[in-house]
């Protein structure tokens, strides 16, 4: 059975890449999804895939938040009174979520793959929250859907490339090996988009549109499903060889949305990472 409805699968395509969206799914119910399936994924995942902290904290934060002192296994388990916020990383690396979101990515695939070409580096994030947990501020380089599986959240989202949400200079340290979060300034809120989430809807999140979280007032889970793309990828390149510029005094032009206008910026840092000795 398909996890997206013909009508969800049809609203992405004539949406995606650009635009945000609520698409509805069938995946609330899973067995892979429930919390004790999650707590033992968590405590068989290396530590590197793995991160959690306290779960009240303000929208802009300019590091991480602090640890709450428990095990993953506990804070998942105890979520709706552990004031925790967890995301466990590259669930793919577990032969079961690899193939779930293999068979979620392939009711996708042929709209994904007309506008943007085959999809590269797919893969998985579960979040676990705590009622009214914050995720702060800050943006992602992946094309990503967030399927609401368990409780209710609000996220807040921002246009992608726009320099009033995130600085050029942010996307540029970003790309050369910074942090994601964005630093939040007040003014800001009445540009951004709310979109309420309830079990058995999702919404997808154009790349590096700034957006931030807010829970409802129970235990949230939430499974994002990611890939990345030719154009991301050259974005992301071109960002970098203008952190590059910026060094040597040169003011260079923003980076634009699609492939075509990133390529040349993008070609040139790929030399400079090769002849630094890059992957």
């Amino acid at each position: 059975m398909s996890a997206f409805p013909g009508e969800a699968r049809a609203t992405f395509a004539a949406n995606y890449p650009e635009v945000p969206h609520k698409l509805a799914h069938k995946l609330a119910d899973h067995p892979l999804l429930e919390l004790e399936a999650l707590a033992r994924l968590a405590e068989a995942l290396p530590e590197t895939s793995i991160e959690y902290n306290r779960g009240d904290v303000p929208i802009g934060i300019a590091e991480k938040p602090g640890s709450t002192g428990m095990a993953i296994g506990e804070t998942i388990r105890t979520i709706s009174q552990s004031g925790s916020w967890a995301v466990l990383k590259n669930i793919e690396q577990h032969a079961d979520y690899a193939a779930l979101l293999a068979s979620l990515l392939a009711e996708l695939r042929p709209a994904i793959e007309a506008r943007t070409g085959a999809m590269l580096k797919t893969q998985g994030y579960v979040f676990i929250s705590s009622p009214q947990a914050v995720t702060p501020y800050h943006f992602d380089p992946e094309h990503n859907i967030l399927l609401q599986l368990r409780g209710h959240k609000a996220m807040t989202q921002f246009p992608a490339g726009d320099a009033r949400y995130a600085a050029n200079e942010v996307h540029e340290t970003y790309h050369t090996g910074g942090a994601r979060e964005l630093a939040w300034r007040d003014e800001m809120a009445a540009g951004g988009s709310e979109w309420p989430l309830a079990p058995g809807e999702a919404l997808f999140v154009p790349v590096m549109a700034p957006h931030f979280v807010r829970n409802g007032p129970e235990a949230s889970v939430s499974l994002s499903i990611t890939w990345r793309s030719e154009w991301s990828f050259a974005e992301a390149d071109a960002r970098a060889f203008n952190a590059v510029l910026r060094r040597i005094g040169i003011q260079p032009g923003s980076t634009g949305r699609w492939p075509s206008r990133n390529l040349v910026k993008a070609f040139g840092w790929r030399v400079l990472r090769k002849l630094r000795g890059g992957v």
